[in-house]
């Protein structure tokens, strides 16, 4: 089990590359990954995304990426030869219109105009830096999820032991419920005497009465599922992405809990039941933790 909350660091210093990478994960429904780096990193962002579609399904992270460069550069000259045409016609196109003036334009002088030559890095930098980027991410990345992982065991621990709570009040619940039946019709009958004083009582008219209360406030189905929730929650939170399952459940134990709350006519039971939605409440909490 993983918690979407987490924090991971990792640095790459090798070769005149510093590159520092740190990740922060939050709770999110669905996988939201937002990338800080320097321009210069922007054709790598998509490859950072992937790498952390690769280890998170759920939660908003942050990834910020640091970048120095001390290497020694290899560089080459490249010529543009579109512009060294173009200033060559412009300076033939000038000594047309002022023929007077001494020809001084030279190769060297072609040279030093703007934008005929430029230098550029090799292009093997690149992969360099795309190495170094990968070796930071995964450290960052791996330390994330063991923060998280930790986390996660925290969480299990408590929401388990949140549901032994929930299973006694359940049992609770389950022990009271046959009484609930009996109680109203022994309370039925007193009432009608005290009614009708010597008058005759009809019986069969009051079981019949009582029958229908029982039928309306039987909860064993509601207790059945109860149960069932309580195993299939603790088989869970033994996998790792569990995050939406337990959501799911934790909305099937509300539905229950307050279908017996509208059911209750006692108070023991309703007292049980509010307890129980209380219970489930912070269970509920916790899950959104849960990746």
């Amino acid at each position: 089990m993983f918690s979407m909350t987490g924090y991971g660091k990792g640095e790459y210093r090798e070769g005149g590359i510093e590159l520092t990478v740190e990740i922060k994960t939050v709770n999110n429904r669905y996988l939201d990954v937002s990338v800080k780096s320097p321009k210069s990193f922007n054709a790598y962002e998509e490859t950072v995304r992937a790498l952390v579609r690769g280890s998170l399904s759920r939660g908003h992270a942050d990834v910020f990426i640091g970048f120095n460069d001390r290497r020694e550069k290899a560089k080459r000259l490249a010529v543009d030869e579109n512009a060294a045409r173009a200033y060559v016609q412009a300076a033939v196109q000038l000594k047309a219109l002022f023929p007077a003036l001494p020809d001084d334009f030279t190769l060297t002088a072609l040279l030093r105009s703007a934008d005929v030559i430029r230098a550029e890095e090799d292009s093997a930098d690149d992969e360099q830096v795309l190495s170094a980027l990968t070796a930071a991410l995964s450290a960052a990345l791996e330390k994330l999820n063991a923060m998280r992982a930790k986390e996660g065991e925290k969480l299990a621990a408590d929401m388990l032991a949140r549901m032994d709570t929930v299973e006694k009040l359940v049992e609770k619940i389950a022990a009271r419920a046959p009484l609930v039946a009996e109680n109203y019709r022994v309370k039925l009958f007193e009432r009608m005497r005290e009614v009708l004083a010597d008058a005759p009582v009809d019986e069969a008219r009051l079981l019949s009465e009582a029958a229908v209360f029982a039928d309306k406030c039987n909860i064993d189905e509601e207790i059945t599922r109860l149960r069932s929730h309580i195993s299939q929650f603790r088989n869970v939170c033994r996998e790792e992405r569990v995050g939406r399952k337990l959501d799911f459940l934790v909305q099937e134990f509300n539905r229950e809990a307050n279908t017996i709350c509208s059911k209750s006519n006692d108070l023991t039971v309703t007292n049980a039941a509010l307890a129980l939605k209380n219970e489930i409440e912070k269970i509920r909490e916790q899950v959104q933790n849960i990746e």
